[in-house]
């Protein structure tokens, strides 16, 4: 029995699998609907399809270096105790190697490739994992650093991932201290949350942004009543410069040091290696960030549940 373009759609929409799955069933099994689904079923990709649309806002981000080449992953799950499973982590682990060694320049080229040990792709291993752990995964973003120094940082078990890339002169490539200073940005990174690297990252958009917000509060103070346009603007100038301060972190107060910035701390190290230091860019994921969580009503489930 042939099949028609329409047979595949009708088991797409029955099955929620992919087109492609949908014709190897349809031709495993002679073009019979039924026992196309069956032999998805079978394979584990009707059922993995339907946990597609859960929500994953809990799960990983995964930083490493491989080769040099600096990596930053993030993978969701829909529950937190899936960053504590040695298999969800190895899975991480393996797509953070994929994108080390392929640079892929989107989720879709990433999910195509090859995953590590095998001939699977890694949509196909993603699919495994989530039939194999329960909970529909998902691979939201990542980062890929080549050149200069890369330094990962991973804190609370990836709750919150950093990658740091630096470039260093050559003649202090491999000191301690230019390490041990990657792995300090990397820390005050993760716990300061700067937005921008200097001033001149901030766009003008922004800038503009947060001067009116600042002024439109300083004119809503009561203690700036009857104040000239001229001094508001004053006091929204030196707002602005603390704005930069919070958010850039070369302008930022070194947690580690004492009352000098970020930047400081970085010329003070160069000059005493008697080299160059240059941050040349970061990243910090906090997993699941944006992803708006369900809300489970307890109360009400157990109502329900007794109704």
């Amino acid at each position: 029995m042939s099949f028609t373009a329409t047979d595949v759609k009708n088991l797409r929409e029955l099955t929620g699998v992919g087109i492609m799955d949908c014709k190897s069933a349809l031709t495993a099994t002679d073009g019979d609907q039924t026992a196309a689904i069956e032999w998805l079923r079978e394979k584990g990709l009707a059922a993995a399809q339907k946990k597609a649309g859960r929500i994953t806002a809990e799960g990983m981000s995964f930083a490493t270096v491989k080769d040099g080449v600096g990596v930053i992953v993030e993978v969701n799950a829909e529950t937190d105790f899936v960053s504590k499973n040695s298999v969800f982590i190895d899975f991480v682990s393996g797509i953070a190697d994929v994108i080390a060694d392929r640079a892929p320049d989107s989720a879709e080229a990433l999910s195509e490739m090859k995953y590590p040990g095998g001939d699977m792709t890694v949509e196909q291993v993603l699919r495994e994992k989530i039939l194999v752990i329960g909970e529909n995964i998902n691979i939201r973003r990542f980062v890929r650093y080549s050149g200069g120094l890369c330094v990962p940082y991973i804190h609370m078990g990836g709750r919150i991932g950093v990658l740091v890339n630096i470039r260093l002169s050559d003649n202090i490539k491999n000191t301690a201290e230019a390490a041990e200073l990657g792995k300090d940005l990397a820390m005050q990174i993760a716990a300061m949350n700067p937005a921008f690297l200097d001033a001149s990252d901030v766009d003008a958009a922004t800038l503009e942004k947060e001067r009116a917000i600042l002024t439109a509060q300083a004119k809503e103070d009561p203690k700036n009543a009857g104040k000239p346009e001229n001094i508001i603007a004053k006091m929204v100038d030196g707002r602005i410069g603390k704005f930069l301060k919070d958010n850039c972190l070369l302008r930022q107060d070194y947690v580690k040091g004492d009352k000098i910035s970020v930047g400081q701390h970085i010329k003070a190290i160069s000059g005493a290696l008697g080299g160059s230091i240059e941050v040349i860019a970061f990243t910090r994921y906090v997993t699941g960030e944006g992803i708006e969580k369900k809300q489970d009503d307890f109360a009400a489930e157990v109502a329900g549940m007794v109704n």
